[in-house]
């Protein structure tokens, strides 16, 4: 298989995820095979050690390469403007990986208040480990970045909108910052995809993504990526991966390039439908407060316009009941699923503090400013007017049962 030179990258997003990592096969299928093979043969021993040695291109073994999962790496490379792709086996080893192939034992690592709960935890007890500090800061605050910045500072990571906050952070003001104290900037992009934002455009080095969510769209697959900016740091990478070994299988690489083809429609309908439940949720006597970046009210929605072309499928509220009112919330939701992930094609619900933020500890959530009440939504493709009227029968279950303390929803 040789990549179809002929897809632009000039090409619009929505053309891009329909095309990109296409390539011409042997019989020209319109999609490509899954080559479900552990290794690949020679045809001579000198082609063995040409390829082993770098002097030949093709495959030898698929934890170091494989033609069904290249295709998916070249794809989404393609749509965050990158240099190429390395699939990983889930986001969390996406994240590692990168960590792990740009810091050593005495580097300093400036990462984000609100970021996936597991994230967290991997910098501030296992890199640890290894004699790696970190200092967590809230990135949306630029002076608090760069006065995080140490001599040590190698790297800069940065999830926008943050996990599950949806806090908003200047990429470029941020990248600036980073190179100046001569660091790299890793940019996590799952909530937003490279259909709404584009980090290495905006000064980013490396860029990381669960394909587990949005990417993905169906919550059939674990996977993660990660696109680097340049020749050099793919090269890195790669040999950083191959080694740890938390590489993508092929099947699900499948599963991942067919669900990126209908991206750009998904994308659009999910930002669609998640500014009308944030909307109507603003407007509910019911709930606190809501955040969410494509309404006016969000703290840092001029920044995330500058960047991004609308404002993705997540919204994160507060009921004024507190935790009470949204536990019996969503207790008593119908359609929207009470999972965690996010991203797929059918919404979702949870509750951070007590499941997917629950590992960072208390301290560390109020720090990231998500409060014990905090629920986030993923919105998905349904009819949204469906979706809200599962929520306003919710909310009236979580009145009667704030109302009523000790009743059964």
């Amino acid at each position: 298989m040789t990549h179809d030179d002929a897809h632009s990258p000039d090409l619009s997003p929505e053309t891009l995820s329909v095309h990109a990592g296409i390539g011409r096969y042997e019989n020209r299928p319109v999609v490509p095979p899954i080559y479900e093979t552990s290794t690949f043969s020679f045809d001579t021993v000198e082609q063995g050690a040409a390829l082993f040695a770098g002097r030949e291109k093709g495959y030898i073994y698929s934890r170091m390469g494989n033609p069904t999962v290249r295709a998916l790496e070249n794809a989404i490379a393609t749509l965050e403007g990158g240099c190429d792709g390395l699939a990983c086996g889930s986001g969390m080893a996406a994240i590692h990986t990168a960590l792990a192939a740009f810091l050593t034992a005495g580097d300093h690592l400036v990462c984000s208040e609100a970021v996936y709960g597991p994230t967290s935890n991997l910098v501030d007890q296992v890199l640890t480990r290894f004699g790696i500090e970190t200092t967590l800061v809230d990135t949306s605050d630029t002076r608090a970045v760069a006065g995080a910045m140490q001599r040590n500072t190698k790297v800069v990571f940065v999830e926008t909108p943050g996990n599950p906050t949806l806090v908003v952070s200047d990429l470029q003001a941020v990248s600036a910052i980073a190179h100046e104290h001569g660091a790299r900037l890793i940019v996590g992009n799952t909530f937003m995809s490279p259909i709404l934002q584009q980090p290495l455009s905006l000064g980013a080095d490396v860029v990381v993504h669960s394909l587990t969510k949005f990417l993905n769209g169906h919550a059939d697959v674990v996977g993660g990526v990660i696109i680097p900016k340049t020749d050099e740091d793919y090269a890195h990478l790669r040999g950083i991966l191959n080694h740890l070994g938390g590489v993508l299988p092929p099947f699900e690489a499948f599963l991942v390039h067919r669900g990126i083809r209908t991206l750009a429609l998904r994308m659009e309908k999910h930002s669609r439908s998640a500014l009308e439940v944030a909307k109507h949720l603003e407007a509910h006597p019911e709930v606190e407060w809501v955040r969410y970046p494509g309404l006016e009210s969000h703290p840092q929605h001029e920044v995330h316009l500058k960047q991004c072309r609308s404002g993705g499928g997540m919204v994160t509220f507060e009921l004024k009941g507190g935790v009470e009112a949204g536990r019996a919330m969503m207790n008593a939701v119908k359609l929207c699923g009470l999972a965690v992930s996010l991203g797929g094609v059918e919404s979702l619900i949870q509750h951070p503090a007590s499941m997917t933020h629950a590992i960072m500890g208390q301290e560390a959530r109020a720090q990231a400013g998500i409060s014990d009440g905090l629920v986030r939504l993923s919105v998905g493709i349904e009819a949204v007017d469906d979706v809200i009227a599962d929520l306003d029968q919710a909310l009236v279950a979580a009145s009667q049962a704030t109302a009523h303390p000790g009743s059964t929803v």
